[in-house]
């Protein structure tokens, strides 16, 4: 299945002037489509940091997802620190620059074409929906900060890197997970192939532990639920 790294890039977000919606929303994203999502980063505007994350998502993932620092100001540096990830040059996209210059007709300046360049080797995805192309290079695809036009442009890509989706079932106990510790580690290494997570509730009353398996197998999905419902107290 495919893995993937999430960069947000922004110093906006470590600073806590905005939160990130960015990262929560492409983790449930992921999970829908069947891609693994690995790690999600936050990291500043600064090349060197950005060449650094990318670089080594890049070598452990078969996608990496970044988000923010594609605008026209001075703290939008992603496209530079992907380029020296790669030990590329920055260069002009003729496509792209056609695109903001007929987009912005007479009021295009140089900080508006400055948006059309790229690391050296990247192309485009001009999938239907989408106004303006999603930049891509080598196998870092690379999305504006904005919420809203995040979600757009990668909904509208997403169909290039879907996987067989996960299943999950779960249950909730009112034992403490000290008491179930042990048999969720033996459930482990029965079904390995199951995720197995166990997340206290305090706001319940009383409060309650709920335990998830997750797999892409509904054999030993179904296997495992059963055997640990055998050997713990399960509650509505």
């Amino acid at each position: 299945m495919p893995k993937a790294a999430a960069i947000i890039i922004g110093n906006e977000i470590l600073s806590g002037k905005f939160a990130d919606e960015n990262g929560p929303w492409l983790a449930q994203e992921c999970r829908r489509l069947g891609i693994d999502l690995i790690r999600i980063v936050v990291i500043p505007d600064l090349v060197d940091v950005i060449a650094q994350e990318v670089r080594r998502s890049a070598a452990e993932v078969d996608f990496v997802f970044t988000t923010g620092g594609i605008g026209p100001t001075h703290d939008d540096t992603t496209m530079e620190g992907i380029a020296v990830a790669f030990g590329e040059p920055l260069v002009r996209h003729p496509g792209l620059e056609g695109l903001i210059r007929d987009g912005m007709g007479d009021s295009v300046n140089e900080d508006a074409l400055g948006m059309a360049d790229v690391p050296n080797g990247t192309i485009l995805w001009e999938d239907p929906g989408l106004r303006f192309p999603v930049v891509v290079c080598r196998n870092v695809v690379i999305f504006p900060g904005v919420p809203s036009f995040f979600q757009a442009k990668f909904r509208a890509v997403s169909h290039r890197f879907a996987g067989e989706v996960v299943q999950s079932v779960q249950f909730r106990t009112l034992e403490r997970e000290t008491s179930i510790a042990n048999t969720l580690r033996e459930a482990q290494a029965l079904w390995p192939a199951v995720d197995i997570g166990s997340y206290p509730r305090f706001e319940t009353q009383p409060p309650s532990v709920v335990v998830t398996m997750d797999s892409r197998d509904s054999g030993l999905l179904e296997e495992c639920s059963r055997w640990l419902q055998e050997r713990v107290s399960v509650t509505d």
